[in-house]
């Protein structure tokens, strides 16, 4: 097993890590913050959204853009700091982001509150091109979370927690998915937040299992490594791409009035093989 260290403690709700530069990124929602730390965990706040949930995606030409789920928003960050509307999504409830190497960016969302007990229904997800066009490009997602792309662009992997799989999409250059498959079942995993490796495995972050999760397409369990909470996401980053960055938090259920324990999120990483590759 894989050993953790803590980068940062006494959060709430994280989510959406990001490594981008020199630096991980990620959102606690509790907060309605977008944080950025070093390895060392130093860090500051770089954007504020009354939002939950609160993702974000870096797009190739360095800005990043973060769903405002309440308002149904995604917003674009200047690097003055200050944010504006890059697209708007049409209505509210949207969850996780990604963007891939052309700047086609990707959000999902489901067609249901969990967290006021609403039964599960399939949700989908939208493309947002370059030019601001929105489009929807795939359905019938149970729950759609975590998302990642490809280093080639080419496949889309989205973590459908409550069918307990990874869907994996062939991606045009347009955008456009097509050939819908399930890339990995996962058995018991539930997956949250992912990412992509150069060897085209998959790590995902499991709440009710308190784990993380090595996957290859068909879903040949590669390593797994043990939380003492909630997994919520992974991001690979640091020097040289091989630090898996997990956010955590001690999971008290959807229609809690408090999701998390207050104080329980941390920012973890563990040491591993392969490097990060692709997008987040």
């Amino acid at each position: 097993m894989n050993e953790t260290r803590v980068v940062l403690d006494g959060r709430g709700l994280v989510e959406s890590p990001r490594w981008h530069g020199d630096r991980l990124y990620f959102s606690d929602w509790s907060a309605g913050e977008v944080v950025a730390t070093d390895p060392a965990g130093r860090s500051e706040v770089v954007a504020r959204v009354a939002s939950l949930p609160l993702c974000t995606a870096w797009l190739p030409d360095g800005r990043m853009v973060i769903v405002d789920s309440a308002e149904g928003r995604l917003l674009v960050r200047a690097a003055d700091g200050s944010l504006a509307t890059y697209a708007d999504l049409g209505r509210p409830g949207w969850n996780d982001v990604v963007a891939d190497g052309r700047g086609n960016v990707y959000v999902n969302r489901g067609d249901f509150d969990p967290m006021a007990g609403e039964q599960a229904r399939p949700g989908w997800v939208v493309l947002v091109t370059p030019d601001g066009e929105v489009r929807q490009v795939a359905d019938d997602v149970l729950f759609p979370n975590g998302m990642a792309v490809t280093a080639d662009n080419s496949t889309l992997i989205v973590a459908d927690s409550f069918r307990n799989c990874l869907l994996g999409f062939d991606v045009a250059r347009d955008g456009t998915l097509a050939n819908r498959r399930i890339w990995a079942d996962l058995g018991d995993g539930a997956p949250d937040g992912i990412c992509v490796d150069a060897e085209n495995a998959v790590w995902y972050a499991d709440v009710p299992n308190r784990r993380c999760v090595r996957v290859a397409e068909g879903g040949e369990v590669r390593q797994t490594i043990e939380l003492d909470r909630g997994g919520f996401a992974c991001v690979l980053g640091g020097t040289a791409g091989t630090t898996l960055f997990v956010t955590a938090a001690g999971w008290q259920g959807m229609t809690a009035t408090e999701l998390v324990r207050p104080g329980s999120g941390q920012v973890l990483a563990a040491e591993v093989a392969v490097p990060g590759a692709g997008w987040p």
